[in-house]
């Protein structure tokens, strides 16, 4: 969810039309209110478009009775149609990707509060906010894609490596206006100053092999092609291409590994989807219970199998593509930071050039 004001987008028609085909609108508040808040039904704003979410939805409907009706919604949009339909909106459960449009959602009072035995056994106190206004329910890695035939795995140590000379006309990345680029400078701003990410910034724009382009998966074909001999990622896009059904994608992952960075120092940066309750929510009850569905081993068992995110469960066992990574030591960063530090974040790539 991009911080700027300039990168908000207008709230389109077409959301309005899918929001009444899919969530429909709640009358004002009163007594007709009090009637609906009991319907066996939660409304769902996210910006997760992952299949894994619909059969986590549909478990829930299963076991409860109650109805999930999703909107799905892109993340500049969210924060803008939250805030627009302030004390009337059909949201109750509020789902997306990133720690920081978490902790903005939060910042702005558009989330309440929520605890309950089942939340705090299933979350470590880092995956949740510290007044219980969002809960973390999958995590991710950042980290560094190589080609095998021309990049030998030994030489790499830190995403410090990319801003380095040796990788001159050799990296590939998405555009700085990414959620998970702006939270990963976020991320190094926290922990090492400003300065320090501006200078590792402006050494990846100096080694960029081509401008920005494109999503995680395109710069994993990029470093397959040869376009370009490393590039950033999440981790799960290429497990993705790996157990894809298309061989050619299987043959893209073949051509590409996987390093995990920062292991002798920081920690390997780490973002979240999680989700809370919208603040103006009149189904509290059923959007708690989702909620807790969402921490849930069984679901977060279906989110590693589907998705091949981490659960952020510790006793929740791992697909073996994902125990296959190994143990690895995490950034330490307080998600909201990633939201606190995301304005800055964006200033110093546009000071530097990465578009």
């Amino acid at each position: 969810m991009p911080p700027l004001p300039s990168r908000r987008l207008l709230l389109a028609a077409a959301a309005v039309a899918a929001l009444g085909a899919c969530s429909r609108r709640e009358p004002a508040k009163g007594a007709s209110v009090a009637q609906d808040a009991d319907a066996r039904h939660v409304n769902v704003y996210t910006t997760r478009h992952y299949g894994s979410d619909q059969a986590v939805y549909r478990r829930f409907t299963e076991e409860t009775g109650i109805e999930v009706r999703v909107l799905e919604i892109g993340g500049a949009e969210l924060f803008d149609r939250l805030q627009t339909e302030g004390d009337q909106t059909s949201a109750d459960l509020i789902v997306t990707v990133d720690g920081g449009a978490l902790w903005r959602l939060a910042d702005a009072n558009l989330l309440q509060p929520v605890t309950t035995p089942a939340l705090q056994a299933a979350a470590p106190a880092r995956f949740h906010d510290p007044d219980n206004r969002w809960w973390a329910f999958a995590k991710r890695l950042r980290v560094i894609v190589y080609n095998k035939q021309s990049v030998d795995p030994v030489i790499l140590r830190s995403m410090d490596d990319l801003a380095q000379a040796r990788f001159r006309g050799q990296v590939c990345a998405r555009s700085s206006a990414n959620t998970y680029n702006l939270s990963m400078l976020a991320a190094r701003i926290e922990r090492a100053g400003a300065e320090n990410a501006r200078a590792w910034a402006r050494g990846v724009v100096e080694n960029f092999a081509r401008p920005p382009q494109g999503a995680d998966t395109e710069q994993i074909r990029a470093v397959a092609a040869g376009q370009c001999q490393v590039a950033i990622s999440n981790h799960y896009y290429l497990l993705r291409l790996a157990k894809s059904d298309d061989p050619v994608d299987r043959e893209t992952a073949a051509k590409v590994g996987m390093f995990i960075p920062d292991q002798d120092g920081p920690g390997v940066h780490v973002n979240i989807s999680g989700a809370g309750i919208s603040a103006h929510s009149p189904r509290v009850a059923q959007a708690t219970r989702l909620l807790e569905f969402l921490l849930s081993s069984e679901s977060q068992t279906l989110f590693a199998n589907l998705t091949n995110e981490f659960p952020v469960r510790p006793d929740v066992e791992l697909t073996p593509e994902l125990a296959a990574l190994g143990r690895f030591h995490e950034e330490q960063i307080p998600f909201e930071a990633l939201g606190r530090r995301q304005a800055e974040a964006a200033r110093i790539y546009e000071e530097v050039g990465w578009r």
